[in-house]
């Protein structure tokens, strides 16, 4: 008799995790759920900020479970949590980039904590909600990472990070559907998440402001600081350099003729540059901590898609890999808005290259 393959289900308390679940029990495997407790959320949480209100997602994500027939596990991983995710997002912030929080927490705690943890229990398989797809060619020996079939709903751009021994062990069962046919899944099985919001915000940001947070969580005051033009002129002061990101626009407290937006920061000065969005073209950028798919190492000069933010489309670009695990891409168009911390994620059609982080930027006068 052919043993059922295990495989261990991160079950966040939405519909997709809770769909993902269902339809890996109907294609035969022998499924488990599990919540990871990655946060205490106050009980001043509120609802309507669309973050995972931790006690209310655990219970919904334990009602699924039963309601699948299914057993449920809650891992605790708060320790490597606030270590790998908040102190990082915290850093990056105060040195005047724009982490991306989630990316952090896939790396770390889903695709790597999670699947150790799977491993452990003498599991087959870690799956998620994500819409991406896995598959395996034969051709070049490879697990390839592609966009989801729903566009809208695509989420490659969040698991550029995976290699290739995670995505071996790693199920997607949402890649082939649309976010209307999860829904209508989940209430053809009376799952109580069924319309439940998707969550979009920070998870340990319960209040949606960062600033707030990042000078309780490290007990500081955030100083005045000053707004320069691009080329150092000073033009007034500023609530303080983590106030701001990248291609913002409103609420900088100080009016010019022509719109201004915020093209650059510097953490040492706690400077905001402000300049036109000429002024916040950039011709290529360097990306640290390379993680490539596709490829062992794309050839210099690859043509790809890049795409420099989750919300942005993708442009055409060239790759060149550096040393140490670093890489510069060059568009064939300038960018605008182009932020330190974010990521950039290259693509060959519907197939994730790898990605990176930016680290830094070339404008067109340099």
């Amino acid at each position: 008799m052919k043993t059922k393959k295990k495989v261990l289900v991160g079950m966040s308390g939405g519909v997709d995790s809770s769909v993902a679940a269902a339809i890996l029990i109907e294609r035969g495997y022998d499924v488990y759920g599990a919540t990871l407790k990655l946060w205490d959320t106050p009980d001043t949480c509120n609802r309507h900020t669309r973050t995972c209100c931790s006690l209310e997602d655990v219970e919904d994500a334990r009602a699924t479970a039963f309601r699948l027939g299914i057993p449920f596990y809650v891992l605790n991983m708060k320790e490597q949590f606030r270590e790998k995710v908040v102190d990082y997002f915290v850093d990056s912030y105060l040195e005047g980039e724009t982490p991306n929080p989630c990316i952090a927490c896939n790396k770390h705690m889903k695709f790597s904590g999670m699947l150790i943890k799977a491993l452990s229990l003498e599991m087959d398989y870690i799956a998620t909600g994500h819409y991406a797809r896995v598959v395996y060619d034969n051709k070049i020996g490879r697990y390839i990472l592609k966009k989801g079939v729903d566009l809208s709903k695509d989420q490659s751009y969040v698991l550029y990070m995976l290699n290739q021994y995670q995505l071996e062990h790693l199920l997607l069962p949402l890649g082939d559907y649309r976010k209307t046919e999860v829904r209508e899944i989940a209430e053809k099985k009376g799952l109580v998440n069924a319309r439940k919001p998707d969550s979009q915000d920070i998870c340990f940001v319960d209040s949606g402001n960062y600033v707030d947070f990042i000078k309780k969580y490290r007990n500081i005051v955030i100083p005045e600081g000053t707004y320069v033009d691009k080329e150092g002129n000073v033009l007034g002061k500023n609530k303080g350099m983590i106030h701001y990101t990248i291609g913002q626009r409103k609420g900088l407290g100080i009016s010019f003729p022509e719109p201004r937006y915020v093209i650059d920061k510097d953490s040492k000065t706690n400077t905001v540059t402000l300049g036109t969005r000429q002024d916040a073209l950039v011709s290529s950028l360097i990306a640290r901590d390379m993680n490539y798919i596709l490829y062992e190492r794309p050839e210099k000069g690859l043509k790809v898609q890049a795409k420099i933010r989750y919300s942005h489309k993708e442009v055409p670009a060239k790759v060149i890999p550096l040393d140490d695990d670093k890489a510069e891409v060059v568009f064939e168009t300038p960018q605008p808005f182009v932020a330190p911390g974010q990521s950039v994620v290259l693509y060959l059609d519907d197939m994730v290259v790898g990605g990176g982080i930016i680290s830094k930027t070339r404008s067109l006068d340099e």
